[in-house]
């Protein structure tokens, strides 16, 4: 698979990742063995960067990405988050205070089996703390060769410059797919300013631009999809109208509804590196095909007609998950 860039530091990974956040939470029930062998049949199609984070599980994802690369590791790029305070496995509130960031670092690297991470995100912006003082933080981590990059998840513009003036970041993930485009008027732009990559969590939009998505109601509410309120109720049928164009052309095409939409994202810039999520080998074939999609000038202004901010129905998060973003 061909090769992107991410940030100006010299960063370089896959053209397409692999999230390997649904291994263990979220979506249905786990199955390590199947998740283990999706890794290894990533690593085989030349995918080399892999997201997982201390909060997924909590705490397991990281076990069974390490337990995945092991052997492997030196072909790989492991990126991973810290930010969150975690207690009796839930999370209590968002925590970047220096000294967490370096217990959480140290906890990461001993799950993950290695001795460094690659790349290290702050994993939502705790308003509590400066963001100085966390990028702070990670530079020491990256000085003592246990960090090699520094990454910001979620991050708005201010927290972006504030962060960079201290240590260079290499990396934003946000969500961002023709589902969700909210990066696109400030965000963007910033990021090509300061050359700063984008990792684009969600491309499919948690299955929806897939086209292998059910209603809210459908989902048991141990499901992260049974609360989006985008999968429900008039949101859901609105969404499905205006995803019909990327069904329309993946027949055309005589591809997937969701290569069309990871196709249409790699085709936003080459600092732009999608992390698809699955546990399942199949769909991960699916994903890496899509990079050798090619898109017309007049497809891609089909689809970002078709799927504009303005026919999204429904806030991409609840309440309560809208209050860690920080824009």
């Amino acid at each position: 698979m061909r090769k992107r860039r991410l940030g100006r530091q010299g960063l370089e990974v896959s053209a397409i990742g692999l999230g390997c956040m649904g291994m263990s939470q979220s979506y249905g029930t786990p199955d390590d063995a199947e998740s283990i062998a999706t890794i290894h049949r990533a690593i085989d199609l030349g995918v080399t960067f892999f997201d997982t984070a201390e909060v997924y599980g909590p705490f397991v994802n990281e076990e069974l990405l390490g337990r995945a690369v092991k052997g492997r590791r030196d072909g790989v790029t492991i990126a991973t988050k810290f930010g969150f305070r975690i207690e009796g496995g839930q999370v209590v509130s968002t925590d970047s205070r220096p000294q967490h960031v370096r217990e959480v670092a140290e906890a990461s690297l001993k799950r993950l089996g290695t001795d460094h991470i690659d790349l290290l995100y702050q994993h939502r912006v705790d308003r509590q703390v400066p963001i100085e003082e966390v990028a702070g933080a990670v530079a020491d981590l990256i000085r003592a060769g246990k960090v090699r990059y520094f990454g910001l998840s979620e991050a708005g513009e201010a927290t972006i410059r504030r962060a960079h003036a201290v240590h260079p970041v290499s990396a934003l993930q946000s969500e961002y797919s023709l589902w969700e485009r909210n990066l696109e008027p400030h965000i963007l732009p910033l990021l090509r300013e300061l050359g700063i990559g984008l990792v684009p969590f969600c491309p499919l939009g948690r299955g929806f631009l897939a086209g292998t998505i059910q209603r809210a109601e459908a989902y048991p509410s141990s499901d992260f999809r049974h609360n989006d309120p985008r999968l429900r109720g008039e949101n859901f049928d609105a969404n499905m109208r205006a995803a019909a164009a990327v069904r329309e052309l993946a027949a055309e095409k005589g591809a997937t509804p969701g290569q069309i939409a990871l196709a249409w994202l790699l085709h936003q810039g080459e600092d732009i590196v999608p992390i698809p999520g699955t546990k399942r080998r199949s769909y991960l074939e699916e994903n890496v095909a899509s990079a050798e999609l090619a898109l017309s000038d007049e497809d891609l202004e089909r689809l970002e007609h078709a799927m504009s901010p303005d026919r999204i129905s429904g806030a991409r998060y609840s309440e309560r998950m809208m209050s860690f973003v920080d824009r």
